[in-house]
């Protein structure tokens, strides 16, 4: 077969291919995030820091979190200070609420608590 007859049957099986074969097709997964790991110094450096602001559960209302609960999304959740960042990077994509002498650390695309980190 000469060259300019395969490029023509190349050109014609292409132009049978259906449309919705052709177009593109956008897969979505869900990544699994794998557990935060800090140190014990960044830990406490971190605490340290979000306790300064002192959050106040309002009187009277019992909040417990645990790992893999969700926080309703009436919860205000808080950003870092730049100066966390430099101690424990890996925070970045978290938010947190401070509550009952816990800061509880929360992924803000799916509003589950994610750790704990208690005084």
């Amino acid at each position: 077969m000469t060259k300019s007859l395969r490029v023509m049957l190349l050109g014609a099986a292409v132009l049978s291919i259906p449309a919705a074969a052709i177009a593109q097709t956008t897969i979505i997964t869900k990544t699994e995030r794998g557990p935060i790991v800090l140190t014990p110094d960044q830990r406490t450096t971190v605490y340290k820091r979000v306790v300064r602001e002192r959050v106040v559960t309002p009187r009277g209302e019992v909040v417990e979190y645990r790992v893999g609960t969700r926080v309703p999304r009436e919860v205000e959740l808080r950003t870092f200070d730049d100066e966390v960042y430099v101690d424990a990077p890996e925070l970045k994509r978290y938010r947190y609420v401070h509550v009952n002498n816990q800061l509880v650390l929360v992924d803000p695309e799916t509003s589950e608590v994610v750790e704990i980190i208690r005084d």
